[in-house]
């Protein structure tokens, strides 16, 4: 390709954090450029986040269906080549299935849709396009998550025996959603769907959990809490899991550990050794033995054949310089990028560029929510994963 793919977004105005940070990650390699957005359900919103981003005003839309309309009727060489949807989970599906519908490649925040059965038809609508779809389940485009994802597919912990996965934050250990928009539409059944909590952060711990170990969840145990007084959906709560290699698993996630950021950590222990990996120390893998010292990987430090191809691919400054959450935010969307690049030029995207999470990982992630959910409603042990 001689040219960028041009962008377009809905959802994401001006005062929409994630918004913010998915134009930063689109705009870090130079690959793509946003060319139109429907920014806000409010007009006045939308009209003013466009000026801010210098978007053309014939591109500036108040509403996304007009955009895609107008947008799909543009020639060939002016027409966008993906959407990315911003907003809130109960208004994933139909902008998604509409993009589809009109030929464009997708990029969309988790969880993918607000029920399970969105999911499978967006999935169906991906198979009968043949469009390609991007799920930002963020954790898995930092460096160290590829490697240890390839150090357990190469075989190096022997067979995987346990699971643990754990994501406490403490921002909503008090009622903040009288005060913040985010909290208030998380919390919100209606906006939010059936689980606050899990469906919110608990998602991104079981991805990591399927990603790094390979393995697929088959049955879980469930115990989910309302901490603070009422407030309709989970705030705290913990699984047990069984995964389909027979490796035991514990997932704990939790939005009113008073005092924790985004504390995401996970350890995978194999019948040789295990890894240890944290968001708060991105760069550093622990890779630890049966019968000799712990091993320290680093991101960004080479050492020759030790770091896989994948984890190369998604390093981007040298040993010593942190490869944080916008750079892995960035990694997605540049395997994303390069996947579609090769497509239009009727190439084969490289295993490294296709490297990243989409319509399968939004099913799978909007069933854990289900079934968390059953699981945590019954008075049963273990519940069966379904899909």
């Amino acid at each position: 390709m001689n040219r960028k793919l041009r962008m377009g977004m809905i959802g994401g105005g001006k005062d929409a954090f994630i918004g913010a940070i998915h134009r930063i990650a689109a705009n870090m390699d130079g690959l793509i450029e946003l060319k139109a957005g429907a920014l806000s359900v409010n007009p006045e919103v939308a009209i003013e986040s466009g000026k801010i981003l210098f978007l053309d005003p014939a591109r500036t839309y108040t509403d996304y269906k007009t955009m895609l309309e107008k947008e799909a009727a543009l020639p060939e060489s002016e027409r966008l080549d993906f959407i990315t949807i911003v907003t809130p989970n109960f208004a994933h599906f139909e902008p998604a299935m509409m993009a589809l519908d009109k030929g464009f490649n997708v990029v969309i925040e988790k969880p993918i849709t607000f029920t399970l059965d969105e999911a499978k038809q967006i999935k169906a609508k991906v198979e009968e396009t043949g469009l390609t779809l991007l799920l930002t389940h963020t954790y898995t485009g930092y460096p160290l998550v590829k490697q240890a994802r390839r150090m357990v597919a190469d075989g190096v912990l022997g067979k995987i025996r346990k699971v643990w996965v754990e994501y406490p934050q403490g921002w909503l250990s008090r009622a903040t959603e009288k005060d913040s928009a985010g909290a208030a539409w998380r919390t919100d059944p209606k906006r939010s769907g059936k689980s606050g909590c899990f469906g919110d952060i608990g998602t991104h711990a079981a991805n990591l959990a399927e990603y790094i170990s390979g393995l697929k969840i088959e049955k879980l145990c469930a115990d989910l809490n309302i901490f603070v007084e009422n407030r309709a959906l989970d705030d705290d709560g913990a699984v047990l899991l069984r995964f389909d290699n027979g490796a035991a698993g514990v997932l704990m996630a939790s939005q009113v550990a008073a005092g924790e950021e985004n504390a995401l950590k996970i350890r995978i222990y194999g019948e040789n050794g295990g890894l240890e990996w944290a968001q708060h120390e991105p760069n550093t893998l622990l890779v630890k033995w049966l019968d000799k010292p712990t091993e320290i990987y680093r991101a960004g430090s080479g050492y020759g054949t030790y770091q896989s191809s994948y984890a190369i691919h998604n390093t981007r400054t040298p040993g010593g310089h942190p490869e944080g959450y916008l750079e892995a935010f960035g990694n997605l969307y540049r395997n994303f990028a390069q996947t579609l690049q090769a497509k239009i030029d009727g190439q084969t995207p490289s295993p490294e560029s296709l490297d990243f999470p989409g319509v399968e990982e939004g099913i799978r992630g909007m069933a854990f929510i289900d079934n968390v959910v059953k699981s945590s409603q019954s008075t049963e042990k273990w519940t069966t994963f379904e899909l």
